[in-house]
C-alpha cells in the first residue's frame, strides 16, 4: 500500500509538473497571440481548439459522460475558469507585460488556500501558510522586476485581480467534483462549457482569424492544445489526488519560469531581482513539499506491522502489535 501511495504521489508531482510548465509558456504565447486577436476571440478559439482535441480523445478512450455528481463542478469551473477567467486573462495582459500578470495572477492560490481551508475542510497547516507567505513574496518580486519601474495600469491590474478570483472559486469547485468525474471528464466538460459561455465572440474570431498571420494562428492553436488540453487535464488528474491548498501553492513557479521563458525566447536578460524572486518561488513550493514528505514517511511507518525479533536463546515469539494506522489514507 505505502509503494502505492508513493508511486500515485510522484505521478501527481509530475502532472502538476507539466500543468506549471504548459501555464507559464501561456503567458508567453497569449502576449504573441494577442496582437492580432481580440481577449474574447482568442479566449474563444483557444477553447475551441481544446475541445476538440478532448472529445476526441474521450470518445476515443470511451470514458463517456461525468457521474450526475460532478456537472455542478464542472458548470461552475466551465463558466468562471475555462470562460471568464480567460477572457480576463487575455485582456489584462493588453495592460501590463507578462511577469506582472503572472505575479497578479498568483494571489489565486491563497485565495484557494483560504477557500479550500473553510469550505472542504482542509484546514491550515502550517507548512502551507508559511509556503504561500514566502512563494507569494516572491511571486510580487518577480513581478516588481518585470514592471520596468512603472505602475501597472489599474485595469489590467483589476482583471488579472479577477482572473485570479474566478480561478479559486473554481478550483474549490472542482476538487469535489472529481470523487465523481475522471480528470479527462473534468477538463472536456469545463472547456465544452466554457467555449459555449464565449460564443457571443464568434464574429470576432471569424474576422480576426481572416486577417491574422500564420504565426498568431500558431499561437492560438498551441494555447488551446497544450495550455488548455494537456495542462488543465494535469492539473485535474494532480488535484485528485492531493489537496487544494497544496496544488495551488505549486502554481508560484509559474512567475519564475515565465521569466526564464522570456529570456529564451525572446532574448530578455533576466534582471537579479527576478532572480531572488524566482528562487523564493521554489523555496516557497520547497516548504510545502518537506511537510508533504514528513506526513508520508508518518504513514509508512504506521503502514508497517511492528513485530518483536525472535531472541536468540530461544524465547517465545511476541505477538505483533496492532497497528494504529493500517488501512488510512495518507494525512
Amino acid at each position: 500500500m505505502v509503494q502505492a501511495v508513493r508511486s500515485s504521489d510522484r505521478r501527481a508531482v509530475a502532472a502538476a509538473g507539466v500543468t506549471v510548465v504548459l501555464w507559464a509558456s501561456a503567458f508567453v504565447f497569449i502576449r504573441s497571440a494577442g496582437a492580432d486577436f481580440s481577449p474574447g476571440a482568442l479566449a474563444l478559439g483557444r477553447l475551441l481548439t481544446a475541445s476538440v482535441a478532448l472529445v476526441v480523445i474521450l470518445v476515443a478512450t470511451r470514458e463517456g459522460l461525468p457521474a450526475r455528481g460532478a456537472w455542478r463542478g464542472i458548470l461552475i469551473s466551465g463558466v468562471l475558469w475555462f470562460g471568464v477567467y480567460m477572457v480576463a486573462l487575455n485582456w489584462g495582459e493588453r495592460y501590463v507585460d507578462a511577469g506582472t500578470a503572472a505575479m497578479v495572477i498568483n494571489i489565486g492560490p491563497v485565495l484557494i488556500a483560504l477557500l479550500s481551508g473553510l469550505v472542504l475542510g482542509e484546514g491550515f497547516p502550517r507548512r502551507l501558510m508559511a509556503g504561500i507567505a514566502v512563494s507569494f513574496t516572491g511571486a510580487i518580486v518577480v513581478g516588481l522586476s518585470n514592471s520596468g519601474g512603472g505602475g501597472s495600469a489599474i485595469l489590467g491590474v483589476l482583471l488579472c485581480l479577477t482572473a485570479a478570483a474566478t480561478w479559486a472559486i473554481s478550483v474549490v469547485a472542482q476538487k469535489p467534483a472529481l470523487a465523481h468525474a475522471s480528470a479527462l471528464q473534468m477538463t472536456t466538460g469545463g472547456c465544452v462549457i466554457g467555449a459555449v459561455a464565449c460564443l457571443p465572440f464568434a464574429g470576432q474570431l471569424v474576422h480576426e482569424a481572416a486577417r491574422a498571420p500564420l504565426s498568431a494562428t500558431a499561437s492560438l492553436l498551441y494555447l488551446g492544445v497544450f495550455p488548455t488540453a494537456v495542462a488543465f487535464t494535469t492539473w485535474a488528474y494532480a488535484l485528485a489526488r492531493t489537496t487544494a491548498g497544496n496544488m495551488g501553492v505549486t502554481t508560484y513557479l509559474v512567475p519564475a519560469l515565465v521569466v526564464l521563458m522570456a529570456w529564451i525566447a525572446l532574448g530578455e536578460v533576466p534582471a537579479p531581482l527576478a532572480v531572488v524572486g524566482g528562487l523564493l518561488c521554489l523555496s516557497g513550493v520547497a516548504i510545502t513539499r518537506s511537510g508533504q514528505e514528513e506526513n508520508r514517511a508518518a504513514t509508512a511507518a504506521s503502514d508497517v506491522p511492528v513485530t518483536d525479533t525472535a531472541p536468540t536463546d530461544g524465547a517465545a515469539t511476541a505477538l505483533p502489535r496492532p497497528n494504529p494506522g493500517a488501512g488510512a489514507g495518507p494525512s
